[in-house]
């Protein structure tokens, strides 16, 4: 069997795509419950068919979730710029409310030497309504005169200055609260934009990310009908070895292959993943663990040379059109029942009783999802195998 591409298509997607993709997913699901009951010689096309739909949907999920991943990067991007933001507010609102504290005790130093003026000029009222003279005669000489007129002057011109001073530092604390509040009120504005704006990209992440489910549950749904198709046909490999009682089993392992769980993996669907590509390859043309790939590679133990690129195993009697002949080791035994991609296995001995061994990839004979892929070696009836090619 040959692999399917798990690559999926890189290109631009649009959100007009998004806004049409439930009326796309309904005409393109449509077909799923119509595909026929599959027949010995249509599983060609059922499985190309069905295979089409499943890199179709794959496709339109890679290109969906690579938008996700855009989008994820725009709001995280949002949510760090937000933070910053947030954090520069953070500060700034300390700053704020330790001006508040400033200013309030400003007022208080202003009231208390508003005060302190108010019972130094009281004082120096009474002062005053003492004449010169009498100031004069209670004085003890000039000196004494001269100094208690400049002590009032002094204190009245100092408590002045410091009432002043505080006014000015006010009126700077008060500006710089105005300033402030406005950078605070643009900082959460900004804020608030960049939340909008979150809120937007995320709704459009989680719609994409809707988008990209249902196109995988399609293509989920593909490849129901293409196992239901692949199940069929192993069936008719079974029925060409008589039924599993015409099948006798003589062991696993791995036969020697160079592909194995550690380095490429069949699925449930039998399709092949890792390998030499990284996508089911095993780098001379076939899917790493399938029945072509190991009769090629048996053929270039054989030979010295992995014939590559033949196709299915269905194409190998094509390419080796003067080797036909009848059973014997060393050869490919090659089943068409069911049509492409048919089936091939590497005859290891002479017939014996009407029966051969063989050893091969992929071959199901229990129709267990954990099967696919596997080595079997087994002696089944000669009959089996339509063709084979000597080698």
């Amino acid at each position: 069997m040959k692999r399917r591409s798990t690559t999926p298509v890189s290109t631009g997607f649009t959100t007009k795509a998004i806004i049409v993709a439930s009326a796309v997913l309904m005409i393109i699901s449509a077909p799923l419950a119509m595909v026929p009951t599959a027949k010995a010689d249509k599983f060609d096309d059922q499985i190309n068919a069905l295979q089409q739909q499943i890199n179709q949907f794959q496709a339109e999920a890679g290109k969906l979730k690579d938008q996700a991943n855009t989008l994820q990067s725009k709001v995280d991007g949002l949510n760090n710029e937000k933070a910053q933001i947030q954090a520069r507010i953070d500060l700034n609102q300390a700053q704020y409310d330790k001006l508040q504290q400033q200013i309030k005790k400003t007022k208080e130093d202003i009231i208390n030497n508003q005060n302190a003026l108010g019972d130094t000029l009281a004082d120096l009222y009474v002062d005053d309504a003492i004449s010169p003279l009498e100031m004069l005669a209670s004085s003890k000489n000039i000196g004494d005169y001269v100094d208690k007129q400049e002590y009032r002057s002094s204190v009245r011109d100092q408590l002045t200055g410091t009432i002043e001073k505080i006014k000015q530092l006010k009126k700077q604390l008060d500006k710089q609260k105005t300033d402030l509040e406005e950078v605070l009120n643009n900082q959460t504005r900004s804020r608030d934009a960049l939340a909008v704006a979150q809120a937007e990209q995320q709704k459009l992440l989680d719609e994409t990310k809707g988008q990209e489910g249902a196109y995988q549950q399609l293509s989920a749904q593909s490849e129901q009908q293409k196992l239901k198709v692949q199940q069929e046909q192993q069936a008719a490999i079974t029925a060409a070895s008589g039924g599993l009682g015409g099948v006798r089993f003589l062991g696993g392992g791995d036969g020697g292959y160079p592909w194995n769980s550690s380095n490429c993996f069949v699925d449930a669907f039998a399709m092949s993943h890792g390998g030499s590509n990284g996508n089911g390859g095993d780098g001379w043309g076939y899917g790493c663990r399938q029945c072509a790939s190991y009769a090629a590679w048996k053929i270039g133990e054989r030979t010295g040379v992995i014939p590559t690129n033949i196709g299915d195993a269905i194409d190998f009697p094509a390419a080796y059109p003067g080797r036909i002949g009848g059973p014997q080791p060393n050869s490919v035994g090659v089943i068409t029942a069911g049509g492409r991609p048919g089936h091939v296995a590497w005859v290891e001995s002479y017939p014996e009783n009407g029966y051969i061994t063989v050893s091969q990839y992929n071959a199901n004979y229990t129709m267990n999802s954990n099967n696919w892929g596997n080595f079997t070696r087994v002696s089944v009836p000669v009959s089996t195998y339509n063709k084979y090619i000597n080698f």
